[in-house]
């Protein structure tokens, strides 16, 4: 499977983690991870969240298990390899711990107006990069469900499905956190303050 710019690519043992082996296409893939998030905004509907519960080492394992359960067996569980992007897998429930509670802070002392938190956070959680696979696509939401039960805020126009394939909307969105890796969140904040 070729995968788009910016997409990690899965080793062979996550790979085995796919439930359903006849699939050897990328456009097969995003069909069922589709078909499993559109489940995982209902689960996320329907769920009562708190501020409080959201920001929480155990809500985004959850959510990521909700997103993509019925596609991959290791859905929820940080990953064990290195991959192109993010820390070393160590390291990421100190690291994620540490984001959550810096997003708290920065919520309770309002240290950054709301949408600039939610794309601060949404860049460190990508950064981080907690899952083997799906990163981009569960901090996004996760995000939103930031803004919209801790901030009070409406939602981001991501770019939909497009963000996910090739193409000039996703060309923007990794050259905007390529440039926050290098701390100048300007071109996140234009596209999508």
């Amino acid at each position: 499977m070729k995968e788009p710019d910016g997409a990690t690519p899965l080793d062979p043992d996550e790979k085995a983690g796919l439930r359903f082996p006849h699939i050897d296409t990328r456009g097969e893939l995003d069909q069922m991870e589709h078909v499993n998030i559109q489940q995982g905004l209902s689960w996320i509907g329907r769920k009562h969240i708190t501020c409080d519960n959201l920001l929480t080492d155990h809500f985004t394992r959850e959510l990521h298990k909700q997103l993509f359960s019925n596609v991959w067996t290791w859905a929820g569980q940080y990953r064990q390899t290195e991959k192109n992007i993010g820390i070393t897998p160590f390291q990421i429930s100190v690291q994620l711990r540490n984001l959550l509670d810096d997003t708290k802070y920065w919520i309770r002392e309002n240290t950054y107006p709301a949408k600039e938190l939610a794309l601060r956070f949404h860049h460190k959680l990508v950064q981080i990069h907690p899952f083997p696979n799906g990163n981009g696509r569960h901090s996004r939401i996760m995000t939103d469900a930031l803004l919209k039960k801790c901030l009070i805020e409406e939602t981001i126009n991501w770019g939909g499905r497009e963000l996910n394939n090739s193409g000039n909307i996703r060309t923007k969105y990794i050259h905007a956190l390529r440039l926050a890796d290098r701390g100048d969140y300007s071109a996140l904040l234009k596209l999508y303050g």
